[in-house]
């Protein structure tokens, strides 16, 4: 890359990046805020569901209890998520702390995943030796769960399409309050049925959804993690739009991973007929791969054309451009 083009590179990136960066940075002030009202929420709830729990020996209710005290760490992670992806980087850390959010959202999953372990445990010690509980307390305080996972979840809504942490919030209070809506009707059966084995048997299906809602976000976590390809982008369809753009012949060394749960980054060498051209090129490329989702995109600009050495994807073609301009 020349000086000259790598000067309208950077003049261009820097342009982008501080209209990105505003527009981010008020998103995020707007989602901690979201974010900390539900901590509190949750919080108070826990509390005084797990005294419920305790008063009246209620397995499902402190497993609902561990649950959502599970899910207010969750949040609070979230929010230091949130905060840690606006940090600068520095010449340690060159990208930032914006990967810390991906580690944020691992961390979550196992989490999730351990108080699942837990619940099934107690339950199984339950179902040999169930005990008297009143369903009518258990279904009323249960009912309070509803309102305020379902308020949680709505609040979270809007947030959880662009960012996985999020998502991940969104999916656990999404189940937290169908639990809440399974353990109601548990108190009612207790109430008007006597069957006290009820209580472990709807802990045990507490687990199953915690289970059930949390594997998609450990796969997609775990993959992030490793710097795979993110959910959403297939390397492909990204190769064939960067082929469509004029004077583009070729692409290869192409990666594409995550920086953070919300950006996505990529490297590619570009062969192009005409390297007068390379600057229009790697401009139109830039608006290209913005929608396909990739904010950061570092593009080696080629004349000529050895696709020997193309990156190959599941099939053993490459990813050479059929077109020629």
């Amino acid at each position: 890359m020349s000086h000259e083009h790598q000067h309208e590179h950077l003049e261009h990136e820097h342009g982008h990046h501080h209209h990105h960066h505003h527009h981010v940075a008020a998103d995020n002030a707007q989602m901690r805020k979201i974010l900390w009202a539900a901590i509190i929420l949750n919080l108070l709830f826990v509390g005084v569901e797990a005294g419920v729990g305790i008063w009246q020996n209620s397995l499902s209710l402190l497993s609902d209890a561990g649950h959502n005290l599970s899910d207010v760490f969750s949040l609070a992670l979230v929010v230091v998520g949130l905060h840690l992806v606006q940090v600068q980087s520095n010449s340690r850390f060159t990208y930032g702390y914006k990967k810390s959010t991906i580690l944020i959202s691992l961390a979550n999953a196992i989490l999730l995943l351990v108080a699942v372990g837990v619940i099934v445990a107690e339950s199984v010690h339950k179902l040999r030796n169930p005990a008297a509980i009143d369903g009518s307390v258990i279904s009323w305080t249960a009912g309070v769960g509803i309102l305020i996972n379902g308020l949680t979840t709505f609040l979270l809504m809007r947030g959880q399409k662009d960012d996985l942490n999020i998502r991940g919030a969104f999916l656990h209070m999404a189940a937290d309050t169908l639990v809440s809506v399974g353990v109601v009707i548990s108190g009612i059966v207790i109430t008007h049925t006597g069957w006290f084995i009820i209580d472990p048997i709807i802990s045990i299906v507490i687990a199953i959804v915690i289970l059930v809602s949390t594997w998609e976000l450990l796969r997609d976590s775990m993959r992030l993690a490793l710097d795979g390809v993110p959910e959403g982008i297939e390397v492909e369809e990204v190769a064939e739009a960067m082929c469509q753009t004029d004077h583009v012949t070729d692409v290869h060394h192409l990666h594409i991973w995550a920086m953070s749960t919300t950006e996505n980054a990529l490297t590619a060498h570009v062969v192009v007929d005409d390297k007068d051209e390379a600057s229009a090129v790697r401009k139109a490329l830039k608006e290209t791969l913005r929608e396909q989702g990739i904010t950061h995109a570092t593009i080696e600009i080629e004349s000529g054309g050895d696709c020997s050495d193309a990156w190959q994807g599941s099939q053993t073609e490459t990813s050479t451009c059929l077109h020629a301009v």
